[in-house]
């Protein structure tokens, strides 16, 4: 289920609201979190625990309501309904300012370059490397390490963590693309 990207509570059918799982990760679509915390788990908690609590009033209200529940954060969108009056700006890595090009500002790029740059690097190393493991361990289920990996089980979990590792790498190669390595 994905939420409309707009705040609205909108009342869809499920069907309405679902999408293909690869779709939504390419697209940065976000996840009804909450569609997910009411159907999934909090109905099937009501039944376990509101007969032990009394009823499921009182199970509801412990259970789900409190200092000890968090809100779900959702990643924005491309491309809503007032993309095309918003601007993208780029942000300093190393004090957030709002720069109109490359990945620090001067005064950063004087003071804290390699600071920066060390960052990314590992950052994108690190990524890279959960592409790999997870790249090699398809190539093993495949059983060939030479071969390109041509798996399309979408009920395997690796196949969703290797798409996901996939963008990152490439958010993190055009994080570093920004990067004026010339000194």
């Amino acid at each position: 289920m994905f939420h409309d990207g707009y705040g609205r509570n909108m009342i869809f059918e499920a069907y309405e609201r679902s999408e293909d799982p690869l779709f939504a990760l390419e697209n940065n679509k976000s996840i009804d979190a909450n569609y997910y915390i009411e159907h999934q788990l909090q109905l099937p908690l009501l039944r376990i625990f509101g007969p032990i609590m009394g009823n499921d009033d009182k199970a509801q209200s412990l259970l789900f309501n409190g200092d000890h529940t968090r809100k779900v954060h959702a990643p924005t969108q491309e491309g809503g309904a007032l993309s095309k009056f918003v601007t993208k700006s780029l942000r300093c890595k190393g004090c957030k300012a709002v720069i109109k090009q490359g990945m620090l500002c001067e005064h950063c790029a004087k003071d804290k370059a390699a600071e920066v740059v060390v960052s990314q690097m590992k950052d994108f190393q690190e990524k890279e490397q959960e592409y790999n493991r997870l790249w090699t361990q398809c190539q093993r289920c495949q059983g060939s390490l030479l071969e390109p990996v041509i798996c399309s089980n979408r009920d395997c979990d690796i196949f969703y963590r290797r798409a996901k590792a996939r963008k990152d790498v490439q958010l993190a190669q055009e994080q570093l693309s920004r990067l004026k390595l010339d000194w």
